[in-house]
């Protein structure tokens, strides 16, 4: 009987096998297998041999590491300022009882409006024309400052343009999970320390903290993983020629030794790829570690 049991068990999950096969573990696969053949021919399909020459290619191309260092950047920045500042926005709706679901409502627009559209409205908020500096640049002028191209002008800038649009798009997503985890807290606790008389920051640190962390990690995890997949986000806001712009991601480096001007060279861009999934496996596994000493679960 049981094995009848496990036989059926089996034939269920077989079309989700069949599917994790095809999509994932076969394309996987064959990136590795790309990544070491050398000296690879698109038209015919084959290669000289096989080798490291690939990774270390990648790792000496001006404009991979140019890449890696803009996603690290973004990565470093984005990932801690968003999360800070959605717990910050979710412990204010959290705090309020009139019109809470309004404002849940606007602060997710965002996240349901399309990429390419968030990236124009900031091209006019920041980007300098013939006809206007932009936006941003009216408010610093009437200030007294000096007014920037954010768009085409210095790296620092087209940076902070990039940063602060990648932490306005993933915000509204944060908020969400951070409002509902906050929710979910019991109640219990807060009477209890209410009663022992708790400052408000204690309770804070002690008790909404340590029971909301899993959703802090969960946040923290993902977005680690998604600024490091980032590519629409500049293509939005600098156009597809990133390497000219100085603003190329990994995932977009990857893209044009596929597609682009330099593309038709799936070799260098599968060893880009394994490059990119070692730093995002590595950083994952360093943050599961910590989780295992900061990560409370009820």
């Amino acid at each position: 009987m049981i094995e009848k049991n496990n036989i059926k068990a089996w034939l269920y999950l077989l079309p989700a096998l069949a599917f994790m096969l095809l999509f994932l573990v076969y394309p996987l696969v064959d990136v590795f297998i790309y990544s070491v053949e050398e000296g690879y021919n698109f038209v015919s399909q084959r290669s000289s041999g096989l080798g490291l020459y690939n990774f270390s290619y990648v790792l000496h191309d001006t404009y991979f590491l140019q890449a890696v260092k803009n996603t690290f950047i973004m990565v470093i920045i984005t990932v801690p300022i968003s999360t800070g500042f959605a717990l910050l926005i979710a412990l204010a709706l959290n705090s309020i009882r009139k019109l809470r679901e309004l404002f849940q409502t606007i602060y997710f627009l965002p996240y349901v409006t399309n990429t390419l559209a968030v990236g124009l409205v900031f091209m006019v908020l920041f980007k300098k024309t013939a006809y206007s500096d932009g936006l941003v640049n009216l408010l610093i002028t009437f200030f007294g400052g000096e007014s920037v191209d954010f768009i085409d002008g210095p790296y620092w800038a087209k940076m902070f343009v990039m940063c602060f649009y990648i932490i306005w798009v993933v915000l509204p997503f944060k908020v969400l999970l951070l409002t509902s985890a906050l929710a979910s807290v019991d109640k219990m606790y807060y009477n209890a320390a209410k009663v022992d008389g708790t400052g408000s920051f204690r309770v804070f640190v002690r008790i909404t903290l340590p029971m909301i962390s899993p959703t802090i990690f969960y946040l923290v995890i993902t977005g680690f993983i998604g600024a490091f997949k980032e590519y629409s986000d500049a293509v939005a806001l600098f156009g597809t020629d990133l390497n000219a712009a100085g603003m190329n991601t990994i995932v977009g480096y990857v893209y044009d030794m596929l597609y682009g001007d330099s593309g038709g060279y799936p070799s260098f861009a599968s060893a880009a790829a394994i490059v990119l999934f070692v730093i995002v496996l590595t950083i994952t596994c360093i943050n599961l570690l910590v989780s295992k000493e900061h990560v409370y679960y009820a």
